[in-house]
């Protein structure tokens, strides 16, 4: 019978005394994958071949310094995510604020504590995991939205431009960063009930019947059935996202007729990120329309389809929505 080896978060010691290498071994080897560095120079090297869960770097080395090491990584995309964690016989208060400055998580002092060790790193590795589910929670909810939106003749990269327009907008509106993000994360799902509408509705080339955009409605309806009694906030809001986005401010929206502020801020922000990047984007039946007409068909509809205080927000946005639109372009 085959035994399935337990996974181990891999941590990286980096120190120039050996000793040092070989009390922290005993400490961490019955819990973590290690791997050891004597220097700077070494630590770069197997991070470039390996990338650690977390890294227990020293400060005082020849050559290169853990300081000089952590500025390395943290200004690198593929390593600015290692947490890592000063091990060192500094005490001074100053040298402490500058390794939190240049990005470090902690600080352990030498002598080390075995019991102190054990709970650092078990502290910022279960941080590190924390981030990786909240990642994959974000990836799969992407993935759910492009999944409605291919079935709607879509491409994929609607939803992450409109879901990260949709974050700016909220920014300038005033939401923090935390809730801002969280409105991003939800996005990609306002469109999920199409899945529960017919191809030949949603794949039909021509106008649609006064039947067939009856049902065509109902998507939204059926994307709130979809995420509806979630204990998760992110799906809660996806919930209103899902069901509300077609409302408009002149009451005129659906699926439900609400009107000016009875509409959630989650649903008005949406609704303009999803029309920004509908009017912009290419599609089978459509050209694109040049950004200067996007904008002025949002200012006419300020008030109509649009909250009000929106089109000024996206517009003076508009450098920063334009950059993500090159980023993520068809």
């Amino acid at each position: 019978m085959t035994t399935i080896k337990k996974y181990q978060p891999r941590i990286l010691i980096v120190d120039d005394e050996p000793t040092n290498l070989r009390v922290l071994r005993q400490v961490l080897q019955h819990d973590y994958a290690l791997s050891f560095a004597r220097s700077g120079k070494d630590a770069l090297a197997l991070i470039a071949k390996e990338k650690p869960d977390l890294i227990l770097l020293d400060i005082m080395m020849p050559e290169i310094t853990g300081l000089e090491v952590c500025q390395q990584l943290k200004a690198r995309p593929d390593t600015s995510h290692i947490p890592i964690i000063f091990v060192t016989a500094l005490q001074d208060p100053d040298d402490e604020a500058r390794g939190f400055d240049i990005g470090a998580v902690d600080y352990i002092i030498k002598p080390i504590v075995p019991s102190t060790v054990l709970a650092r790193v078990k502290t910022h590795i279960s941080l590190v995991k924390a981030d990786e589910l909240r990642a994959t929670h974000i990836d799969l909810i992407e993935r759910l939205g492009r999944a409605a939106e291919y079935k709607d003749n879509e491409t994929g990269l609607h939803v992450q431009r409109m879901s990260r327009y949709a974050k700016i907008i909220a920014l300038g509106y005033g939401f923090d960063e935390s809730t801002a993000n969280e409105l991003m994360m939800a996005a990609p799902m306002h469109d999920i009930g199409k899945i529960g509408i017919a191809d030949k509705i949603l794949l039909k080339p021509g106008k649609l019947t006064s039947e067939e955009f009856s049902e065509m409605k109902t998507h939204t309806l059926i994307g709130a059935e979809i995420l509806a009694n979630s204990k998760s906030r992110l799906i809660q809001l996806a919930h209103t996202v899902a069901l509300t986005h077609h409302e408009k401010w002149d009451g005129t929206g659906y699926p439900n007729g609400l009107k000016g502020d009875e509409i959630p801020l989650a649903g008005r922000i949406v609704a303009i990120a999803d029309i920004f990047d509908a009017l912009t984007s290419a599609r089978p039946y459509k050209e694109a329309w040049p950004v200067e007409e996007a904008i002025e068909f949002i200012n006419e509809q300020s008030g109509k389809h649009i909250d009000p205080a929106l089109p000024p927000i996206l517009i003076e946005h508009l450098p920063e929505i334009l950059r993500v639109k090159l980023a993520f372009s068809d």
